[in-house]
């Protein structure tokens, strides 16, 4: 009985082990774009917006930093001038809109019913480039979750979406430290539609 419940408790560990904290809840092509063919990138920055509520600008700079990491190892290269802006939002609250989703005012993207519900906080203001006519992921978002946005500047046109939950702690309510946000960065990337270069194939993930 004791070899059993030590090989129960083996397991059990292994699993734990491998189960992550983050769930990615969206990924999505919009507009039929196809992200290999650009190979440049830009990093939203606060000063195109604000922050979204509670995060603090280490947590902007580490957030920066993993996804930055992930471009790169797919062959993109920074560029201030880049047509291709990364926007980078938090569900922080719950909102109530009292008019329909779409309608002037209320908020634009995912949200949780035609109502309102949790929706993200971007640094720079969706509307700005998200066309209300487009189809938008409805569901639940809860707080915590962290959404990118990959959106042709020059054309004011959004080209991809993906959603993970969570970068809150949600046992002290906190933002993680740069080890959790680049794990649920790695996650946010999971089904991005360009791959790893070979070199980077292997890099832990």
């Amino acid at each position: 009985m004791k070899k059993i419940l030590a090989l129960l408790s083996v397991a059990a560990t292994f699993i734990l082990a491998g189960c992550s904290p983050y769930t990615l809840v969206c990924s999505e092509t919009y507009n039929n774009a196809d992200l290999a063919d650009y190979n440049t990138f830009r990093i939203v920055t606060p000063d195109q917006g604000a922050l979204p509520k509670g995060m603090q600008m280490v947590t902007y700079y580490n957030i920066a930093a993993a996804i930055r990491e992930q471009m790169v190892d797919r062959g993109f290269t920074e560029d201030a001038s880049s047509p291709l802006l990364i926007n980078i939002a938090v569900t922080v609250h719950r909102e109530v809109a009292t008019a329909p989703a779409y309608g002037p005012g209320s908020p634009v993207g995912p949200v949780f019913g035609p109502w309102g519900g949790f929706y993200p906080s971007f640094i720079w203001p969706r509307p700005y480039y998200w066309n209300p006519d487009a189809r938008v992921i409805t569901g639940i978002y809860k707080e915590g979750v962290l959404t990118m946005d990959m959106v042709d500047l020059d054309k004011r046109e959004a080209l991809y979406s993906s959603s993970v939950a969570t970068v809150v702690d949600g046992s002290r309510g906190q933002y993680r430290n740069l080890e959790g946000i680049a794990e649920a960065v790695d996650k946010l990337f999971s089904k991005f539609p360009v791959p790893l270069l070979p070199q980077y194939q292997h890099k832990g993930r």
